[in-house]
């Protein structure tokens, strides 16, 4: 009975801490406009730039086809980072003092980030997904694929920012933690799958490609989008994925108690 209660208890607390940080997108609308945009030109560049060169030469017919996805990935792979930012930012502004003092879960802290930048990285998608209309994208697997697309995105990247958040708890500020948050995430976006085929690379590469996280999740999202043949990347990123969560929780949890 005590631990049910105690769950209940840290689930109403995380949902206040997740209406907290939503809140701020009602208040500073430009950062979610800003936010946005970035994908868009990231997308419009590489749609246009690139497409007629090797637009042939992927899968899934046209190159906004083969594309979006992996800018999906990418996007939200990012704002999975805005979780460590804004903890750094909490704990150089003193709010966690304040949290502190209140009789609330810990958890719910990071918990409570996790989930509200999981659902701006879903409206994110969604603008995403309709500019890739504009573009001509389009899903070739029915509705149920596309909405299993979306989740294993979004399942994906809501354990990177469990990485992003022990990192946040880690370093001294905001600054550095987005620093080295790029650090980890540009290499595996760019050697990955996201915007050419594995193949086009030099051979030494396509090794760590094939390999990395950041590859399934796009090789899966594929695969959900363009009904693409499967070859394992599914489960492959939901190993992936459930391996992160269960490394990263208690470390970040520790880190936390130990920086408050």
């Amino acid at each position: 009975m005590n631990m049910l209660k105690e769950l209940q208890s840290s689930s109403k607390d995380t949902w206040i801490i997740t209406k907290r940080n939503l809140y701020r997108y009602i208040r500073l609308p430009q950062l979610l406009f800003f936010s946005s945009i970035q994908p868009i030109i990231f997308l419009t560049l590489f749609n246009f730039v690139f497409g007629g060169a090797i637009g042939a030469e992927v899968p899934g017919g046209k190159y906004i086809n083969y594309l979006l996805p992996g800018i999906i990935v990418q996007t939200t792979l990012f704002g999975a980072l805005n979780t460590g930012i804004g903890l750094a930012e909490d704990m150089g502004k003193g709010i966690i003092d304040r949290f502190r003092s209140l009789p609330m879960s810990r958890i719910a802290v990071m918990a409570g980030r996790t989930f509200s930048d999981m659902i701006r990285n879903l409206v994110v998608m969604t603008i995403m997904i309709s500019v890739g209309y504009l573009y001509g994208f389009r899903f070739q697997n029915g509705l149920a694929s596309a909405l299993g697309m979306v989740g294993i995105i979004l399942f994906f990247t809501f354990s990177f920012s469990w990485i992003a958040a022990f990192i946040g708890m880690s370093v001294k500020d905001a600054e550095t933690t987005q620093l080295a948050s790029f650090v980890i995430i540009f290499p595996l976006t760019f050697a990955s799958a996201a915007f050419v085929p594995i193949n086009s690379m030099a051979g030494w590469l396509q090794v760590f490609a094939r390999n990395q996280p950041i590859t399934f999740a796009v090789d899966a999202a594929r695969q959900l989008a363009l009904g693409l043949p499967y070859n394992g990347a599914i489960w492959k990123l939901m190993l992936w994925t459930v391996g992160i969560l269960i490394v990263f929780i208690p470390l970040s949890i520790q880190r936390y108690k130990a920086r408050v």
